[in-house]
């Protein structure tokens, strides 16, 4: 059997690599790939965070990929993709008995191709949505990263209304052009009323459906540019649907205050529906670092409409990936005034402390208000050493850090040796999109926090700290809900194998640096 096969020869790749990083679950991986491959059922495979960010599972799935005798699609990003063509599989063509051809593309190169087509998120996911045969059903596909799987659909299902759009529509309905110049004009003068927030996105409000539901009813319907009638077959069960349940779509809009524009947004509120036909057109086999600490990923599978398939997650490597954590009890809770002054005279202790030790200093906050604050005072004793956003630093820099920004460049960037976090990275309710997915819930009488919330912020707190454990460094979690909270323990548990660390001193640094250059 070719999971036999594949054992046998990724075996004897490993065994010849002098120097390979280790992973001890290379093999049941491989397996696993292999025989969903064969059966062509389904699965779901959980590498672990520390795996997932170093990347060293790819290995095992190239190899059961390069050696099913029957074609295959890689759904990967770019940077992803190109690490595998320059690296992982010259590496193991040298090794297995496999001669496959490999293509990259945004479609399947023809009906007799029998190889390896590594193809982006965006363009199978576009495929999917339109239909066609862009990608031939029944070919198992593997899509790495699916941690961020939501975010692609939903960019991909996004639906835009930008301002060069309403020229268009005056274009397309000259005999309505004064009455679409006076809606614009509306609601650009009640979105600009919208008090400002970080976001620069509000959800579409009551007043705003009045304006566009006048302007759809003076609009000649026949002539309507395809955005526009796209937009209006959506808008139309938001105007529909304000009782419980809830609309379908999500609706917003975002601002640039500074040129005066506004473009409208909108994207389906539920993808399970959606998703589950594209689930039936081929085996899949999907594979991310920390979903969810269930092993089935219940949550993510009913939100991605997942049905049957096989669920695998490996296991950390406990005393290589041990973190030290430092949780302090008696910090003010975030949302509390005293809480500001007292997370910064936390972080300048902190960075005091280790500022012989030598490393990278990272310290992620989401509000960014406070994150220009922090920024300041530091610099303002630290000098150059402090940056922020910056992925240029110094060998001992200290970092001021968003979540997105941390998530997106950690991998470029040296493994921390202290790691300072301001608060849980809950979803933000000032968020106009959270909030509009909150009340969903809410309407349905669901528990949104443990739903939604919770679990968006334990699988970014877990690839957030992903590099620590590289490093073996300290993590500094200054959010003193994980004790005050009644789910201050799902948080510990899945942020484990780790030591509690109760007290600050300098010494507690010197000792991480003497067992790292030991």
């Amino acid at each position: 059997m070719i999971e036999a096969e594949v054992h046998f020869s990724l075996h004897n790749f490993l065994r010849s690599q002098a120097g390979f990083p280790s992973w001890p679950h290379h093999l049941t991986m491989a397996r696993l790939v292999a025989r969903a491959l064969r059966l062509g059922r389904s699965a779901l495979i959980q590498v672990g965070a520390v795996c997932g960010y170093q990347g060293r599972y790819r290995t095992s799935f190239i190899a059961s990929a390069l050696m099913w005798h029957g074609p295959v699609i890689i759904v990967a990003q770019e940077a992803v993709q190109q690490l595998l063509l320059r690296v992982e599989i010259p590496r193991l063509q040298q090794w297995l008995p496999a001669n496959k051809a490999i293509r990259t593309g945004d479609a399947w190169p023809n009906a007799e191709f029998q190889g390896l087509l590594l193809t982006s998120p965006e363009a199978w996911l576009k495929g999917q949505f339109a239909g066609g045969d862009r990608f031939p059903q029944g070919i198992p596909t593997i899509i790495d990263g699916v941690d961020n799987l939501e975010d692609w659909v939903r960019h991909q299902l996004t639906q835009d209304i930008q301002p060069d759009d309403w020229e268009q529509l005056m274009l397309a309905c000259p005999n309505q052009a004064e009455v679409i110049r006076e809606a614009r004009i509306q609601l650009t003068h009640q979105l600009f009323q919208h008090p400002v927030n970080p976001y620069q996105c509000y959800l579409i409000s009551q007043p705003e459906i009045e304006i566009l539901s006048r302007l759809y009813l003076a609009l000649d319907q026949a002539n309507l540019p395809d955005n526009w009638k796209n937009f209006w077959q959506q808008f139309q069960t938001l105007d529909e649907n304000l009782s419980p349940p809830g609309p379908p779509a999500l609706f917003w809009a975002t601002i640039a205050h500074r040129q005066g524009l506004f473009s409208l947004h909108y994207a389906p509120m539920e993808l399970g529906e959606i998703l589950s036909p594209i689930w039936q057109r081929q085996p899949v086999v999907l594979i991310g670092s920390a979903i969810e600490p269930e092993t089935e990923a219940p949550l993510f599978r009913q939100r991605l409409g997942l049905d049957d398939l096989t669920c695998l997650k490996f296991s950390a490597e406990r005393q290589a990936e041990a973190i030290q954590l430092y949780v302090p009890y008696k910090l003010p809770l975030p949302n509390t005034p005293e809480f500001q002054a007292a997370f910064i005279h936390k972080v300048r202790t902190l960075v005091c402390l280790s500022a012989t030790a030598p490393g990278l200093t990272v310290v992620l906050v989401g509000d960014v208000p406070l994150k220009s604050q922090v920024a300041a005072i530091l610099a303002s004793e630290f000098g150059s050493r402090v940056q922020v956003e910056k992925t240029c630093l110094d060998e001992n820099g200290i970092l001021i850090s968003g979540w997105e920004f941390w998530r997106e460049h950690q991998r470029v960037l040296p493994a921390p040796h202290l790691l300072i976090i301001a608060t849980l990275p809950l979803p933000s309710l000032e968020n106009p999109l959270v909030a509009g997915r909150v009340a969903r819930y809410k309407r349905l009488h669901q528990d949104w926090f443990r739903l939604y919330l919770l679990p968006a912020a334990l699988s970014e707190l877990q690839r957030a700290i992903a590099p620590v454990r590289e490093s073996q460094g300290i993590v500094a979690l200054l959010d003193s809900r994980v004790v005050n909270r009644s789910y201050g323990a799902q948080i510990l548990a899945a942020l484990s194998p780790l030591a509690r660390i109760n007290y600050l001193d300098p010494s507690l640094f010197s000792n991480t640096d003497e067992e790292n250059s030991a």
